[in-house]
């Protein structure tokens, strides 16, 4: 996806385009554009100039009208300039905050003088840049082409040429854009076939999780809200953290015990961001499909945040396009982070908002651990009130009984009587279906008569 110019030494303008569409919106323009600038810095530029234009109406051209293309002309200080007398101080990429359409990104290229990113292939950039893993770096190839093959309009010379053809076919040779989007359609048909690999891969891990008792607790959040540091104060990992956007690009997972003694998987995501391209959501889906398999969701928000509103709309937009929609009523605990940022007067009046919604919410501090303990209680709490508890007789003799119940469940409490333990034990749905296929005996008898003999009893609750 790079760029050819040094990126450590350019000047860069970042501009957001405010549509009249667009009034209204939860976010201001001004956060907007702040933001934007945010991820122009996740790429090492020197941001010299950002502003906010309203428009009426997107030109089809240029998205801007006529007499704006030519004040950011000035301002970007190219025009009518060659390569060897540009200056240092001129202006040698601008950020447009918003999806521009090839011939766009064409047209404003030539107007300015200067390279044209859009949000899309500037979020592209900071992944390429920040992935790790084998995973990561093929899911972010495979966005980037996808995204690239759309922009192979002719604007450099290169792609005028034509390649001659075979002589007993011919006809006009193959150009050189045509060579280019079969070589692109070429790996995009590879890195998928790659990313179906990892697909089943995953899918065999989630597989081999669901023949263990562990419950998955996953992070999710808008970029930068502090997932990783959270993470890492829960799980005592050492995950890479920073006060960086897109901070995280690889999932990683580490058990850990709650202070009940419970032990669960906890799942650090990629965070979202408003407008995430869509080539990106497509190709991260693999590792997304983490989240459809959580027991518990924590939605970390950087309650400090002025838009920390509209960054929750976002996030909830984003799960909700990956299909776990319904997860969200009863698996979702809203995680207020930076409480160490606020006030007490703002705790209170989070808290007292959220009380009146009817949600679940936790106000916790990465930072300094303010707040976690509770957060771990929450986490448990929910897990055991989405678990099925039983009450079982089991015989001395049925150690595999026994065996079963400890590696698939939570043995609350165990009595001995005079023939058999007496056994309470919670299970997951998934574990409770295993468990009644597994020994039907205890559950063949009528209701009535289960209610009345206790040897082989059973009680959810």
């Amino acid at each position: 996806m790079g760029w050819s110019e040094d990126q450590n030494q350019t000047p860069c303008l970042v501009v957001h385009p405010h549509l009249k569409s667009e009034r209204g919106n939860l976010r201001s323009p001004q956060a907007r554009l702040e933001e934007c600038v945010g991820l122009a810095q996740a790429i090492h530029v020197d941001v010299v100039h950002s502003e906010v234009v309203n428009i009426a109406r997107p030109k089809p051209a240029t998205l801007f009208g006529q007499g704006v293309v030519d004040a950011l002309a000035t301002t970007i200080g190219r025009v009518g300039k060659t390569k060897n007398e540009w200056d240092d101080d001129d202006i040698g990429l601008a950020i447009v905050d918003a999806a521009l359409s090839p011939i766009q990104q064409r047209n404003l290229e030539k107007a300015w003088n200067c390279k044209v990113i859009d949000r899309t292939g500037l979020i592209l950039e900071i992944f390429g840049e920040r992935a790790r893993t084998a995973e990561g770096s093929l899911q972010v190839e495979l966005a980037a082409l996808t995204y690239q093959r759309s922009r192979l309009v002719r604007s450099w010379t290169h792609l005028e040429r034509q390649r001659g053809g075979l002589g007993f076919i011919g006809g006009p040779g193959e150009s050189q854009i045509e060579i280019d989007r079969r070589l692109i359609d070429e790996r995009i048909v590879r890195l998928k076939r790659e990313l179906e690999d990892v697909k089943r891969t995953r899918e065999l891990h989630r597989k081999a999780r669901r023949n263990t008792p562990y419950p998955i607790v996953a992070l999710v959040g808008y970029t930068n809200a502090g997932k990783s540091t959270l993470f890492n104060r829960l799980t005592q990992a050492k995950v890479f953290a920073e006060d960086l956007l897109f901070a995280t690009l690889d999932p990683t997972m580490r058990s850990i015990t709650l202070p009940s003694g419970r032990d669960v998987i906890m799942s650090d995501t990629v965070g979202f961001i408003s407008q995430l391209p869509h080539e990106l959501v497509a190709a991260f889906h693999a590792t997304l499909e983490e989240v459809h398999e959580a027991d518990v969701i924590l939605h970390v928000r950087d309650a400090s945040h002025p838009d920390t509103e509209a960054q929750r709309a976002d996030v909830l937009d984003v799960l909700k396009t990956l299909g776990v929609e319904e997860k969200l009523e009863d698996c979702l605990i809203e995680v207020y982070n930076k409480s160490d940022l606020l006030d007490e007067e703002t705790k209170s009046t989070i808290t007292n908002r959220a009380n009146r919604s009817g949600g679940r919410v936790s106000m916790v501090s990465a930072m300094d651990g303010q707040g976690c303990e509770q957060l771990l209680d929450d986490i448990n709490t929910l897990l055991s009130a989405r678990f099925q508890t039983f009450e079982l007789n089991v015989p001395y003799s049925d150690g595999q009984l026994l065996s079963w119940l400890y590696n698939h469940g939570e043995v609350t409490e165990r009595r001995e009587g005079e023939e058999h333990f007496t056994i309470t034990v919670k299970m997951n749905d998934m574990n409770a279906s295993r468990f009644k296929q597994k020994y039907p005996q205890f559950f063949e008898a009528p209701a009535e008569e289960v209610e009345e003999e206790t040897s082989t009893g059973w009680s959810p609750t």
